[in-house]
Parts: C-alpha cells; sequence; structure tokens
C-alpha cells in the first residue's frame, strides 16, 4: 500500500503557489502567407513541484485523467475586434512532465494531437491502477503545439492576439487557469514577384479599334495579416521611347491609366505621385491572399497619337501595399515594356486598280494625257518611310508580248508633289520623308506628256498595259 499512500499524500499536501502564466504562440508570417504547418518548440504550459503519481480512486483504481477546458467558449476570440478562430486551429500534445514522457504502465497512453473543447479534454491516460506503475518527474510540464497547413488555408489570421482560457483539473499542477494566446504578426507581403511585363503590338489592325485599349499586368497576389490599400505611381512622369533607328524620345505617363479588372481598383490616370487607387480596404480574408488583376487601359485616340511609332516604349511602376492604418508597407515594381513592331500596308481599293488611258482624237495624240486617281492608295506605315513606284518591265505589252513602248511615257507623282517621276523597271522615289501614318488615302496622278503621246502615233490600233508596283523603304 506505499504506493497508495503516496498517492493520498499528493492529493492533500500543501503545494507551492505559483503565478499564472500564459502560454503564448507567436506565430510566424512565412507559415501563414506559406500555408505551412506551425510545429512549437516544448513549450512549458505548467509547472509541477510535488506530485509524482496521478490521482485514483478508493484502493488505487480508476485514475483521475488530467484534462484541458476552455472556459471561455469555443473559439480564440481577437483581442481587438470581433474575430474569431474555431478551437481546431490549435492542436497540441504533452511532450514530457520534469523532462521526459509520465510512465504508462500495462494500459496507460499518450493520446495523439488534440484541439481545446469546452468540454474536458485528456491530455494523459494514466494507467487503470496505480498498482501497475504510472508516476511522472516533478518540473515542468511541457506541450507540443500545432497548427496544420490546412487551418492557415481555411481562416483568416488578423495581425494581433487571439485568446482562449483553459482551466485543468489537478490542483498540485501550476496555473490552474491560464490563457493561450495566438500572436499573428502584422505583415504585408508580395507573392507576385514578376518585376517585368512585356507587350508586343504586332498589328496595325491594333490601332483601328475604336475602343479603349486594356493590357493586363496578370493576377498580382498580396499576402496580409492586416488590411491594406493598393497605392501606385509611375517612376518618371514621362514614357522612354526609343523609335526602331535608335531615335529617343518621350510621351507623357498621363496617357495610361491604372485599374483593374473587376471593382478592386478605381481607374485613374498614372502619375509621378503615389495615389490610393483601391475602391475600399483590402481586407484579411480566408488564406491571407488578396487576389486582383491590374491592368493598363489607353484611350484608342491616345494609343494611336502616342503609341503607333514602331520601337520601344519603357516606363517603371512603383506599387506599394500600405497597411489601412499606414504603419506597414510593402513595396514593389514593375518595369513595362510595350514594343511595337515596324508594319506598313499599301492598298489599292479595287475600283482603282485599272488607270485607262483612251487616244481617240489627234488633240489626245498632240497634247498628251493626265489622270487623278482620288484615293487611290491607302497607306499605313508606322515608321518615318519613303515610297517607291516601277513597273514589271520596261516597255508596254500588247497581249501578254513585249512591244517597243517604252515605259517611260508614262508619268507618276502624288497629289500634293510638283514631282512626275517616269516609270521604269527600276524603283524611282515619288514620295519623300514621309512619317507615320495610318490609313492616309493617296491621290495619285498618270500623266502621259505630249512627247510620249506623239510615240504613240502610227502604232497598233489596241491595248497595251503595264504593271505599276508600289513600295515603301523606312528611313
Amino acid at each position: 500500500m506505499r504506493n497508495f499512500l503516496i498517492g493520498i499524500c499528493t492529493v492533500f499536501c500543501g503545494s507551492t503557489v505559483i503565478k499564472a502564466q500564459d502560454v503564448y504562440l507567436s506565430i510566424p508570417e512565412n507559415n501563414i502567407f506559406n500555408r505551412s504547418e506551425f510545429t512549437s518548440v516544448p513549450t512549458r504550459v505548467m509547472t509541477n513541484a510535488n506530485r509524482t503519481n496521478w490521482d485514483y480512486a478508493f484502493l488505487g483504481f480508476g485514475p483521475t485523467a488530467p484534462t484541458f477546458t476552455s472556459v471561455s467558449g469555443p473559439n480564440f476570440t481577437h483581442s481587438s475586434s470581433s474575430f474569431t478562430l474555431p478551437g481546431s486551429t490549435l492542436l497540441w500534445q504533452l511532450e514530457s512532465m520534469g523532462g521526459q514522457l509520465p510512465a504508462t504502465g500495462i494500459s496507460g497512453y499518450l493520446p495523439g494531437f488534440q484541439a481545446f473543447s469546452t468540454s474536458a479534454i485528456k491530455w494523459y491516460e494514466p494507467p487503470t491502477s496505480i498498482l501497475f506503475g504510472g508516476g511522472f518527474n516533478r518540473g515542468n510540464i511541457n506541450f507540443t503545439f500545432k497548427i496544420p497547413a490546412s487551418q492557415f488555408a481555411a481562416n483568416a489570421f488578423r495581425a494581433g492576439n487571439y485568446t482562449m482560457d483553459i482551466s485543468q483539473n489537478y490542483n498540485d499542477f501550476a496555473p490552474r487557469n491560464f490563457k493561450t494566446i495566438l500572436v499573428i504578426p502584422s505583415s504585408i507581403r508580395w507573392l507576385t514577384t514578376s518585376l517585368t511585363k512585356y507587350i508586343e503590338i504586332s498589328s496595325l489592325n491594333d490601332y483601328r479599334i475604336t475602343g479603349t485599349k486594356v493590357f493586363s499586368l496578370d493576377n498580382t497576389e498580396i499576402a496580409n495579416t492586416v488590411d491594406f490599400n493598393f497605392w501606385a505611381k509611375a517612376a518618371s512622369a514621362n514614357i522612354q521611347f526609343t523609335s526602331s533607328k535608335g531615335v529617343p524620345g518621350t510621351r507623357s505617363i498621363a496617357s495610361i491609366k491604372l485599374g483593374s479588372n473587376g471593382s478592386a481598383l478605381m481607374t485613374k490616370a498614372l502619375s509621378a505621385n503615389f495615389q490610393n487607387f483601391s475602391a475600399a480596404n483590402f481586407n484579411v480574408v480566408a488564406g491571407n491572399r488578396t487576389n486582383f488583376t491590374p491592368e493598363l487601359y489607353v484611350s484608342a485616340e491616345d494609343f494611336k497619337n502616342n503609341f503607333f511609332e514602331a520601337g520601344t516604349y519603357t516606363f517603371e511602376l512603383n506599387l506599394n501595399a500600405i497597411s489601412a492604418d499606414n504603419s506597414i508597407n510593402s513595396l514593389q515594381n514593375t518595369a513595362v515594356q510595350l514594343k511595337v513592331l515596324p508594319r506598313s500596308e499599301i492598298t489599292i481599293p479595287s475600283s482603282g486598280r485599272n488607270v485607262n488611258f483612251n487616244f481617240n482624237t489627234a488633240a489626245q495624240y498632240t497634247n498628251g494625257q493626265s489622270q487623278m486617281i482620288p484615293n487611290q492608295i491607302i497607306l499605313s506605315n508606322n515608321e518615318n518611310f519613303e515610297m517607291y513606284v516601277k513597273s514589271d518591265e520596261n516597255y508596254f505589252k500588247k497581249g501578254g508580248l513585249q512591244t517597243n513602248i517604252n515605259s517611260n511615257i508614262l508619268q507618276i507623282g502624288v497629289d500634293g508633289s510638283s514631282v512626275d517621276i517616269p516609270l521604269s523597271k527600276t524603283p524611282q522615289k515619288i514620295l519623300f520623308n514621309g512619317t507615320p501614318v495610318l490609313d492616309r488615302e493617296l491621290n495619285v496622278r498618270y500623266t502621259i506628256p505630249p512627247a510620249g503621246a506623239q510615240s504613240l502615233v502610227g502604232k497598233e490600233n489596241t491595248t497595251y498595259s503595264i504593271n505599276v508596283y508600289y513600295s515603301f523603304t523606312a528611313i
């Protein structure tokens, strides 16, 4: 009965009064933001100065299992708001008593990881009888705590302290009541790490669209334990431009607006000063990750006027997630590069593809003829350019066969220029120093001067033809 007497003495002997200590568990932001399991180091929850055995009922049979009970409700409660975390968020298990696990005897055992509850939860199961050995060491009673990864994904961990009041049932374990407190740091972190955005324009049709041009900056993901606002600015008031020929220039950043796909951001013109683009605070949400898609907007008119010329347009966005109370922030810069590839088009409408000269009178042979074909050519070129004209042969053909009528009897010029170029198989310049233009309609002048017309006297009365080709050269 010696063991029995020790057990009785443990229940009724005096115990040292130890000041209650709360259990603080600081949860690293990496676990929260990466949604990775948190496991604490062995943590002292109680101390035991006197006992070496569990309480047993009369004659040493039927142990009293040590338990934890939440006396503040089923949830952890935030210290400065109405937010809560479910009790299942935190799991715990006995790690040691006085430096080692207590004896299990034949029937005792250590329960697995459990959560606090408003019901009494056993944190150790002593042997069914003191006679089968169930003692333990005096000293610190340590537990290991963990938060599973699934809890980080399912719950919103808001900066501050989440508290649950716990009571335990052994008088000689101190303290009898304590708080378990989850300490969540204040933090904002960019999870999106893309530092560049490349946009390529490879079609002139992009400039023919009448609606606003939209460029997605792709999904932005920001991890946060505090509410925040999204601020942005351009690093400079000017967009840097380098033409396809290496000539530098600038464009105003104000021609570009920043907003989002959806209602997360307000749409505002960019400037070199920070602006708050948030439609409302971005709150802490389950999983502690905020997602939205910023977009850049350029009106059709600005896009055609400011971003038509072939070359590279670059600017840097300075983005800043700032907590609602302005106490912390997280910066990220994104370099935006818009590359416009050299593109050109010459379009001749079907109505202007045939130019006919009829020689029916003596005056026509004497004075020659001239025709102005309105809007015969539609030009598009996003570089500085020159336009050339040539024929496919040096002589007109009759029925597919070459004649002795030289192509140079036909001269070609454009409206607005006094230069008329004799047609030949060698390309000749008819438009000088053209600047980037989209869908410019060009009137073309065709002339057979008197000398050329007179050279046709005596020729067979039939149809003679030649093909005319127009081309560009960038300058």
